[in-house]
């Protein structure tokens, strides 16, 4: 086995020493949850008869004996989203896997998903943020009746993943599957949806020729097929050895598709703590496994969102990573994929190629990412650089392909698109933020232009129809932070921005704000914490002051005199038309307690707690 890359041992080892009293904390509560016996045999009769009222009487006397496992189904169904459409069929699929095995599964509750596709630019996205902890609590409530051995987690897009796996940690005594539902087959190219967005903006197509392509582009039951956030965790579920080996990217109805389901059903059982290999999901995810997915996040160019939602995760097991370590970890990790936005392929034709086997063993074989981290399978994660395949109708594993399918897609470690990853820390006197470059040309890495400063990106809209962004700019938004509105992805400002930048015009973005996980050519410093409304420097920014947004380097820098810019007053915004309607009005509390971008975006307390204000510190030696 190829030895550790020093960068990723340390940092690793970084984690583990800052975590340490956070993590044995959560292990030694974590341990008092743990019995041998299923844990429904605590419950008194009553308790019990509720349980399993309705239940089918053979399944029901299998819950009454206590000897074997119960596994709790958690499912983002909807049939609105197509991601989450095909889990409809999935409970039935589980149970009848748990009872060939002689165990249960009962479906334990549902939890909420939002598309951001749906809401993106409207004021339900101002929501979409604290779905993610929504959906956290929801999968508790699910769980609160303590009659579970496992649990099967059905979940694919942005904020639902995250938040089933923050609710799983939470009650880490119970092994945990995940089960994704794939992605919908291939529609319009994206090279032609990207062109027709473009046109739109230039108001050279129509709304209805605009409608045509997002519906060829988004056309059936499965996750939309570019490279984003929801895509992204399917990667990340399986770099942290959650899902059975290459199960992120079969598509949806599919024999494949639900022999793996099937399949993940009797997994579960075996890793109870009555079967042969208990796993506890809170002992499983550990500071390897959190390495792994920055590792395979860098390495594939992935959403910016996961800068938040992995510190999150993290924190739900006790552990505490940093901007740091992404940022540590990026100088080392090469960009194997090219996938859309940061190519033309999607993530079909990335798994044609060679998929996450082929990934998985190229970061192995180069040293990047741990071995010996613990999975669902009970083994090394080399078992994942296999994928799954049906020989006569029963699922088998085979080695994934040893050479890449396309070499425009997805390369080797020693041939890679980019020797460091595609996701940088940016800091200086503005604060910190994230940006990711992997689609962003060299040439567009650096710019130095005036700022233009806006509070929402439908001003920037207004402005750009009128004319009146013909030109170099730094666009600055503002008051999108989590406290001020939910930070809302502001995905309706790739379009016009890159307009500008095709004219020639040097163009960026920096904002407290979120871009989608689509975010592509345009340069832009997100996340920037402090936000605009805990007084960060954002908020002392004017027009016309001259920003440097220089990617290569890490810098973002306003060039305006320390002393008069410290001495600008802040005016506190009117915010007032993002605290009702659409039921925003009942995040409140919410948006309150919501911490930093650094510290997660998190508005529920998790192990111990930590101040928005709260300095992290550089502490690797690389």
């Amino acid at each position: 086995m190829t030895e550790l890359h020093h960068t990723v041992d340390q940092v690793t080892h970084n984690i583990r020493q800052r975590s340490r009293a956070s993590r044995d904390n959560y292990l030694r509560r974590l341990d008092a949850m743990i019995e041998k016996e299923p844990l429904r045999g605590g419950l008194s009769c009553t308790n019990q008869a509720h349980a399993y009222a309705a239940f089918p009487e053979q399944d029901k006397n299998i819950l009454i004996e206590t000897r074997q496992p119960n596994l709790a189904i958690v499912s983002a169904y909807n049939d609105m989203l197509s991601a989450h459409q095909p889990f409809e069929r999935f409970p039935h699929i589980i149970k009848q896997a748990a009872r060939e095995t002689g165990a249960v599964a009962q479906f334990a509750g549902g939890v909420p998903a939002m598309c951001d596709g749906v809401t993106q630019g409207q004021p339900g996205m101002e929501l979409s943020l604290f779905s993610r902890d929504t959906i956290a609590l929801s999968t508790a409530i699910a769980l609160s009746h303590n009659t579970f051995d496992a649990a099967l987690y059905l979940g694919v897009c942005d904020k639902i993943v995250p938040g089933l796996l923050i609710g799983a940690l939470s009650f880490g005594h119970l092994p945990a599957v995940f089960v994704p539902a794939g992605p919908m087959t291939t529609g319009l190219p994206n090279e032609e949806k990207a062109r027709i967005r473009q046109l739109f903006a230039e108001g050279k197509v129509s709304r209805a020729e605009l409608l045509e392509a997002e519906s060829r582009s988004y056309h059936s039951a499965g996750t939309c097929t570019f490279y984003g956030t929801a895509n992204s965790n399917q990667m990340l579920m399986e770099m942290m050895g959650l899902h059975l080996p290459g199960a992120a990217f079969i598509n949806p109805n599919t024999p494949l598709r639900d022999a793996l389901t099937a399949a993940a059903a009797k997994r579960a059982v075996k890793i109870t703590a009555l079967g042969s290999n208990y796993t506890p999901v809170g002992r499983m995810i550990d500071e390897r496994s959190l390495v792994n997915a920055i590792v395979g996040l860098l390495a594939t160019g992935g959403s910016t969102n996961h800068t938040l939602h992995l510190i999150a995760i993290a924190r739900a097991a006790g552990i505490q990573i940093t901007w740091d370590d992404f940022n540590n970890l990026s100088t080392m990790v090469p960009l194997l994929t090219r996938i859309y936005p940061n190519g033309q392929a999607d993530v079909n034709q990335f798994h044609a190629a060679g998929g996450m086997g082929f990934l998985i063993r190229e970061l192995i074989n180069g040293g990047l990412m741990h071995a010996d981290a613990n999975n669902v399978m009970g083994s090394t994660m080399e078992s994942y650089s296999q994928e799954p395949w049906l020989d006569d109708g029963k699922l088998k594993w085979r080695d994934a392909p040893s050479e890449s399918g396309d070499k425009d897609i997805l390369q080797t470690t020693s041939t890679p698109f980019s020797k460091s990853g595609g996701l940088n820390l940016m800091s200086g006197n503005l604060g910190r933020a994230v940006i990711k470059i992997s689609a962003v040309k060299e040439e567009h890495q650096v710019v130095q232009a005036p700022a233009l400063v806006f509070e929402d990106q439908e001003e920037v809209m207004e402005a750009f129809k009128r004319g009146e962004l013909e030109r170099d700019f730094v666009a600055v938004i503002r008051n999108q932070g989590p406290r001020a509105n939910g930070m809302p992805e502001l995905h309706k400002l790739t379009p016009p921005l890159g307009v500008l930048q095709g004219k020639g015009f040097k163009v960026a973005l920096v904002t407290d704000g979120r871009m989608s996980g689509a975010s592509g050519k345009v340069p832009a410093a997100i996340h920037l914490t402090p936000e605009s409304i805990a007084g960060g420097p954002i908020a002392r920014i004017q027009n016309g002051d001259e920003i440097l947004l220089d990617a290569r380097q890490g810098i973002l820098q306003i060039n305006v005199d320390a002393t008069e810019f410290a001495q600008r007053e802040i005016t506190q915004p009117d915010l007032s038309h993002n605290q009702w309607g659409l039921g925003r009005e009942l995040f409140d509390g919410f948006r309150a307690h919501a911490t930093g971008a650094e510290q997660g975006a998190m508005s529920i307390l998790l192990t111990e707690p930590m101040s928005p204000s709260e300095k992290i510190s550089e502490d690797v030696t690389v």
